[in-house]
């Protein structure tokens, strides 16, 4: 692949061209299409286009799981200088029909199971609704008939297709690719509108520093609709020319450590949640044996048993990998410090959708404890704090990953992006000596104590998650009281037999046991079970304005 290029479109093209008969997207257990074949359904999807009328910089909605098509309609889209609008699958009709006309989106691709819960006169914008699966037309506007058969240009070949035909217009940096509406923390989500010079920095910045080669293979499980997922599991192996396999289940643990053992991926993404369940249901177990407790306190012989837990793990995420990369949500701390001891190769990024994603990184040799790695080369950081090594302040951005704006909606813009190009990213934390960036917590779920001191929440809650039966846990402020909030852990409970009257007593152990751990002007007084796991947004942070 041509590392030179300088334009997202060329980037694709170049991915095309030189892997022609390898294998590029495939469906687990499904369908695969090689880079010819998605270049081929490109060029028949851009004739489509141009049969619709569409013209650059119209708006195109795609509704769907993750799939080999899903793929191949987002690249058709942002080749064609038209712009993405990727909705996440699960997302309420309310919502979806929202997005779309919110987006000015003139076309939507959709699964037919998706479809069947839309209300076209709520989406009165949009010219024709579109299978993913094979393009067939699901409605058409206007009371037209629809068409029952599947059109010739989603079937027919074109007559013998060449490399030199995969020749699409280059783009412009300032160009719109992506407008990502995220259901955000903070209430109903925003559109994030995303140029092409913020995913070709993200996409370049992935060439020169993350471990992956043409040919490598990749499983992708993350939400696409998600920019995580779709710059580093989708696009960034694409453009290197790699083997990418999508999950189109849902990503279960189980299912997840399946496709593992059979994919064998060269390059692992993850949000934290999928690791700490590993981490709680396999190894917390085995580390709590007594035998295992005392050995591992002498040396030589912990030595040999972390080599040994090392193994295990590598061979769950199907031993072929060279790093695991864990972002979009804090990383439990303990968790953390355990895989530090053992050298297990992951490493923990910072980023967020306005940035397209990638705010920080470093690879796992070379990432500190408890960091996220340092700002990339296309940003500048900076730190809202009178000393920025010790208090913790404000996180700043600067540069080409950062969002034009939010679409249509010049005051949200205005409170989170100044007029200079820094972004106010939300997020508290200090920068150490060596660059690295070590977050706190979110500005807006940080507590302002008693005493006057900062109380941020996700430290608490580190701790009360790595405890026996507690499957997650959410701090909250009531009455000027801190009060911890407990979903329990359903499987452990049954494989110790616990019943649900014996969880107060234990929780209540919990809590008085946060008084010696954590400082004076920090103080849980209380806790209440929840019935149900927290609501969360799609890279698996609790939206914390419902527990308010």
């Amino acid at each position: 692949m041509n590392a030179t290029s300088t334009d997202l479109i060329s980037l694709f093209a170049n991915a095309i061209r030189d892997n022609w008969e390898f294998r590029a997207l495939s469906d687990y257990g499904g369908n695969n299409f090689t880079y010819k074949e998605v270049g081929e359904r490109i060029l028949k999807i851009h004739q489509m286009f141009r049969k619709y009328g569409i013209k650059k910089g119209d708006k195109i909605a795609l509704f769907g799981k993750n799939s080999a098509n899903w793929g191949v309609i987002y690249l058709s889209t942002v080749t064609y200088g038209a712009v993405i609008v990727p909705i996440l699958p699960d997302f309420k009709p309310a919502d979806v029909h929202h997005i779309v006309t919110h987006s000015d989106s003139i076309l939507l691709f959709a699964e037919d199971s998706l479809f069947s819960s839309l209300d076209t006169g709520a989406i009165p914008l949009i010219r024709k609704i579109l299978k993913i699966q094979d393009l067939s037309v699901l409605y058409k506007s206007g009371g037209s008939p629809v068409e029952k058969n599947i059109p010739k240009y989603a079937t027919e070949s074109l007559e013998s297709i060449t490399p030199e035909m995969i020749n699409f217009e280059a783009s412009g940096g300032e160009d719109i690719a992506v407008i990502s509406y995220t259901s955000g923390t903070t209430g109903f989500s925003k559109g994030v509108v995303i140029q092409h010079k913020s995913l070709l920095g993200n996409i370049l910045y992935a060439h020169r520093n993350m471990p992956l080669n043409a040919k490598d293979r990749i499983l992708s499980f993350l939400p696409l609709a998600h920019t995580y997922g779709c710059a580093f599991e989708f696009l960034f192996p694409f453009t290197l020319g790699c083997d990418i396999t999508f999950l189109t289940k849902t990503p279960s643990p189980k299912i997840i450590m399946q496709a593992f053992q059979e994919i064998r991926p060269e390059l692992i993404l993850s949000v934290p949640l999928v690791i700490e369940k590993i981490y709680k249901s396999q190894l917390i177990p085995v580390l709590r044996k007594p035998a295992i407790r005392i050995l591992s306190y002498i040396p030589l012989l912990n030595q040999l048993i972390f080599r040994k837990i090392r193994k295990k793990m590598v061979d769950v995420f199907g031993g072929n990998f060279r790093e695991l990369v864990i972002g979009g949500a804090p990383f439990n701390s303990q968790a953390e410090r355990f895989f530090r001891k053992i050298r297990f190769p992951f490493t923990v990024g910072y980023g967020m959708t306005e940035c397209g994603p990638l705010i920080s990184y470093a690879s796992w040799k070379t990432t500190r404890l408890g960091a996220s790695g340092r700002v990339v080369d296309e940003l500048e950081i900076r730190i809202d704090s009178p000393e920025p090594r010790k208090i913790p302040g404000e996180i700043l951005v600067r540069g080409n990953h950062v969002m034009l704006g939010y679409y249509k909606n010049e005051e949200a813009t205005r409170a989170i992006l100044e007029k200079d190009g820094w972004l106010h990213t939300g997020d508290l934390g200090v920068i150490d000596a060596k660059e690295n960036i070590h977050i706190r917590g979110r500005n807006k779920s940080m507590i302002l104590g008693p005493s006057g001191k900062n109380i941020y929440p996700e430290e608490i809650e580190s701790i009360l998650n790595n405890r026996f039966l507690v499957m997650e846990s959410l701090i909250i402020e009531r009455e000027k009281s801190l009060i911890a909030l407990i979903f329990p852990d359903a499987d452990a409970m049954d494989r110790a037999g616990v019943t649900k009257e014996k969880l107060p007593e234990i929780f209540q152990g919990y809590i008085h046991d946060l008084k010696h751990r954590l400082p004076k002007y920090i103080h849980v007084t209380g806790f209440e079970i929840a019935e149900s796991e927290f609501e969360k947004t799609p890279k698996r942070s609790i939206k914390r304005f419902l527990y308010k």
